[in-house]
């Protein structure tokens, strides 16, 4: 007796009688990949597909095609140069990132920031907190078919690039932090267009919710989608509103305070369901959060009375020998910078923990079970930028 087999896709090999007998096909896996896109594109990050018909049975995160070696490049910059390093790997959170570098050095250092450098480096930290999460609201939508948003929200973001670029001189790589404080005080008026821009945007902010909140497709496409559950937040050491929306009441703002964080209310957002909505209305109130961090530090501004904003340095600055580890809640999630100083001008080793290397490896689990439809809409609300995986 012959026998025909029929090779689909899918898994599950089953022999098919050459009588019409009814039976199921004989299939394979199928192996797909997702990128590596182009260099010039967002970012450039390869998924390892196994696929079951429509529905995704492995998933392997593979990454390191931006690669740059800047953990080894910091080695041979001395304490200065090393901020215009470290405000890259994560360019929608420069500024942030430069902070937890100018932080760590500034511990080893055993050195006082004027109070006046504190509250403005915490203003501006929470308004490149707003700028990241405006980029992510609005191209998430964009991922599953929503192609308006993006544009309110950029309108949104460049309100508030105005008054970053006008206080530091870039738009995106602001350099502004120092060790002891910031480059140069802030240009006189600035506050107040600060405090208007901040104005703005909350005013408009309500555009956008509803915009993307009322629309039962987007509602549909990612409510249930993608859940991440606490237990697997904790194994994987996933961290900012992509851990808070799976309720993991965790903020480091608020629990281990650092700038000016420990003087002001620091509201968490959570959400319990953990999916692709939850992350997105995390980021979303977390604007709000933000917004309001934001007018309470111009207050306490407008209170402090004229005084140096940052230290005087020696021209060759080394760091007395030993280690320490600071720690920053950027806007994608905890970033660590592990100093080891030999008492030289440059740091003998200085290792870089960012948020978004953790989060995406929890890929591997979120995706098996999947449809590739709902892929998309999941790796979209994880918030990440290659460049702060590969380093």
């Amino acid at each position: 007796m012959t026998t025909e087999r029929i090779v689909g896709i899918g898994a599950g090999a089953r022999e098919l009688p050459s009588d019409g007998t009814p039976g199921a096909p004989a299939t394979e896996d199928m192996v797909l990949n997702i990128g590596p896109q182009h260099p010039s594109t967002h970012g450039v990050l390869r998924l390892k597909l196994t696929l079951d018909g429509e529905r995704i049975t492995t998933a392997e995160p593979i990454v390191g095609y931006m690669h740059r070696g800047a953990e080894k490049l910091f080695e041979a910059r001395d304490f200065r140069q090393i901020i215009v390093l470290a405000n890259r790997h994560d360019w929608l959170s420069a500024f942030s990132s430069e902070l937890g570098v100018v932080l760590a050095v500034e511990r080893m250092l055993g050195m006082e920031v004027p109070e006046r450098a504190t509250w403005v480096r915490t203003l501006l930290a929470e308004l490149n907190r707003v700028l990241n999460h405006l980029m992510f609201l609005g191209s998430y939508p964009l991922e599953v078919g929503a192609i308006t948003p993006i544009f309110y929200a950029f309108r949104e973001r460049e309100a508030l690039q105005a008054v970053m670029e006008e206080v530091s001189g870039g738009r995106m790589h602001y350099m502004f932090n120092r060790v002891g404080g910031l480059k140069e005080e802030l240009p006189a008026g600035w506050t107040g267009r600060a405090r208007q821009a901040v104005t703005d945007v909350r005013a408009r902010m309500g555009d956008i919710g509803d915009l993307i909140m009322g629309n039962e497709i987007f509602r549909a496409r990612t409510r249930g989608v993608g859940v991440l559950t606490r237990d697997q937040i904790l194994q994987y050491g996933v961290s900012g509103p992509i851990a808070r929306a799976s309720g993991v009441d965790f903020d480091l703002r608020r629990d281990e305070p650092y700038l000016a964080y420990g003087d002001l209310d620091v509201p968490v957002v959570t959400r319990d369901e953990g999916d692709c909505l939850a992350r997105f209305e995390c980021l979303l109130d977390q604007v709000h959060a933000s917004l309001d961090l934001a007018d309470a530090c111009l207050d306490r501004l407008a209170e402090l009375p004229p005084g140096p904003i940052n230290q005087r340095l020696p021209k060759v600055l080394k760091v007395p020998e030993g280690h320490t580890y600071a720690w920053t809640e950027n806007p994608l999630g905890l970033n660590g910078y592990y100093l080891v100083s030999r008492g030289e001008k440059t740091p003998w080793r200085l290792k870089l923990r960012s948020a978004s290397y953790n989060n995406i490896q929890v890929l591997a689990e979120m995706l098996p079970g999947t449809l590739v439809a709902d892929m998309v809409a999941i790796l979209g609300s994880m918030f990440f930028v290659v460049g702060d995986i590969d380093k």
